[in-house]
């Protein structure tokens, strides 16, 4: 490639690189710089104020009436929360997803097309209606309750304002994000290799597991980002269906913009949040590399 393609190559890049800084690295920028400054009069920032990592520092420690550094444990008991209710969203959309998108996949063309119409259907709907919706279905005077009540011998069970709850209304919310990925794998997978593996001797977990699993392990990967990342920083859900008992990391952000009004503090925790994204992303990128390699 001469040096004027590459000039010319270079120009063309140029408003795509333009958009990117100014729609993404900028805002990421600010906040990474708002994150390090304090909590200015009566809120906003205090622009004047030297940077520091003391709102880095507060997701661990606590200054006592003394002056003393203590061990304040909530974060840290958030964001593991967060992780494993991501985790365990994650999971349960996988082992409803999968099943769902191989049936999917068998139908005909018509099948197929109002399926996917139905799946999309709830996102016609606010988030905010969903999780009313999911309000009453588990109240405690509701016939979810009832009928939980009336089979279950060890007392009456507590299906709102917990983890369950939380669960339940995560893993309805993000279903679809796991789906769709797994479907369009599931579309393209050639079911003769199934037939292969049988006539080469290959039982049903084996073919499972050495035929059907490494060709729809990128739809696997690909929902499941979907699915975990989104999680991480949900507040809807754990606000209404966790009844304020459950918060996440996405309710301590939007509490800090919100009625505490101390955004440095919101900005550190949302960049310790895209961390954790950026990790997750780099660990599956690096394990789905290494397994291409192998």
């Amino acid at each position: 490639m001469t040096s004027s393609a590459t000039v010319r190559r270079g120009l063309l890049l140029l408003p795509a690189l333009a958009i990117i800084l100014l729609l993404i690295g900028l805002p990421l920028g600010l906040m990474g710089w708002v994150s390090l400054l304090q909590k200015g009069g009566s809120s906003g920032v205090d622009w004047s104020a030297p940077p520091s990592i003391g709102n880095y520092l507060r997701l661990v420690w606590e200054e006592d009436f003394d002056g003393t550094m203590i061990l304040n444990p909530t974060y840290l008991v958030i964001f593991l929360r967060s992780v494993a209710q991501a985790a365990v969203t994650t999971f349960l959309c996988l082992c409803l997803g999968l099943p769902v998108a191989l049936w999917m996949a068998g139908l005909s063309k018509t099948g197929r097309n109002v399926m996917l119409l139905l799946i999309t259907i709830p996102f016609w709907t606010n988030l905010l209606v969903r999780n009313y919706a999911w309000l009453i279905i588990l109240r405690e005077d509701g016939w979810t309750a009832r009928a939980v009540n009336a089979v279950w011998p060890f007392g009456p069970v507590q299906l709102l304002y917990n983890d369950v709850a939380v669960a339940i209304g995560l893993t309805y919310s993000f279903l679809p994000f796991m789906i769709l990925p797994l479907y369009s794998v599931f579309e393209k997978f050639d079911w003769r290799l199934i037939e292969a593996a049988h006539d080469l001797g290959a039982t049903r977990r084996r073919a499972l597991k050495r035929v059907v699993l490494p060709l729809v392990m990128p739809g696997i990967v690909a929902g499941s980002l979907l699915v975990f990342i989104p999680c991480l920083g949900a507040f809807v859900t754990p606000a209404l269906l966790g009844g304020g008992k459950t918060a996440m990391l996405g309710n301590v952000i939007q509490a800090q913009f919100g009625s505490a009004r101390n955004w440095p503090f919101g900005a550190a925790v949302s960049v310790v949040l895209l961390a954790i994204m950026l990790v997750v992303m780099t660990a599956m990128a690096l394990w789905r590399n290494r397994r291409a390699a192998a």
